[in-house]
């Protein structure tokens, strides 16, 4: 008997990198033609460089990645790969923004004023040296999925709203006569480069950055060392991923897009595709029965074996 053939896990790249762009809309055109219909994710492209995450076969995520890398001044691509069982993107879509990283503030340098870039495996001797300062520079939704132990949480809804709380709150932790020594995380390296440009235009001198984000930590460390605890929140249908980037226990609540744990899911307001704890008494009874509604047809679009466009939410920077 002929045994029967595994189907090939699905390639996903997560890549940024801080470059100056000139023509956004050229790179966008040459982006979308690269990317095909094999490919699909998302890419922003702003006048600072370029951010995003694909998904697909090997070979064509391989094609964009190299497509990209050949853009002028992006040979030094920040990449990590995973992979899903499926796909875990609806469509493809490039998008021409202000940011690749939202945080408003203009009188920033990402490319020539960034902090201090520290490797995974020099990360826990940094965190662990009780003259530094940890900063998660996430939003609070995604802390509630997983954290390095002790790390300062400025509870921002959103990346924007983190040079206020920088300079409302942050700034009086480093109010020592020694002033300590700043590290900083996220999922992926983006915002907390981009932070580090922020503090130091701030007049912080010794700032640091986890080189990667979390996902590279968790893919370099084997989980007997680490000292992140938890899953990961990703912006894309996998929802988390723990050690060696294995896709973790959480899934996605269409209603509001946050991530629901297994215990969330056990409460008697958690409804499949419709609503959780944090928005069933958010939304309307004509909400969630278009919710309902959606649910039942992507339910039957998966046992059809087609694709269904889940109009929902999406979640901000």
């Amino acid at each position: 008997m002929t045994a029967e053939l595994q189907p090939e896990p699905v390639c996903v790249a997560a890549l940024y990198r801080f470059a100056p762009i000139k023509d956004r809309e050229a790179v966008r055109a040459r982006l979308l033609d690269l990317c095909g219909d094999e490919v699909r994710g998302t890419l922003l492209v702003a006048y600072e460089g370029i951010n995003g995450t694909i998904a697909g076969p090997g070979a064509a995520v391989a094609r964009v990645v190299d497509g990209v890398r050949a853009l002028p001044g992006f040979d030094r691509l920040e990449l990590k790969y995973s992979t899903a069982e499926a796909m875990p993107f609806h469509r493809m879509k490039v998008r021409l923004k202000a940011e690749i990283v939202t945080m408003g503030v203009t009188d920033i340098d990402p490319v020539e004023g960034v902090g201090a870039y520290v490797s995974p495996q020099d990360w826990n001797a940094l965190i662990a040296d009780p003259d530094t300062i940890v900063i998660d520079t996430r939003n609070d939704y995604e802390v509630e999925v997983g954290v390095f132990e002790g790390a300062v949480q400025p509870n921002t809804r959103t990346f924007r709203e983190f040079p206020d709380w920088f300079r409302e709150h942050g700034r009086a932790l480093l109010d020592r006569p020694n002033p300590p020594k700043v590290a900083m995380y996220c999922t992926g390296g983006i915002r907390c480069e981009k932070a580090t440009a922020f503090l130091k235009n701030e007049g912080v001198e010794q700032v640091f950055h986890l080189e990667g984000g979390i996902l590279k930590y968790l893919e370099t460390i084997p989980e007997p060392e680490s000292l992140w605890r938890g899953d990961c929140f990703v912006f894309d249908e996998r929802v988390a991923v723990g050690h060696g980037l294995k896709e973790g226990d959480h899934s996605l609540c269409r209603g509001c897009r946050m991530p629901v744990s297994p215990e969330a899911r056990r409460s008697p307001h958690y409804v499949e595709g419709v609503c959780c704890d944090r928005c069933h008494d958010a939304r309307t009874d004509e909400q969630r029965e278009g919710y309902a509604e959606r649910q039942k047809q992507m339910e039957i679009a998966a046992r059809l074996g087609i694709d269904h466009v889940g109009a929902t939410p999406k979640r901000g920077d």
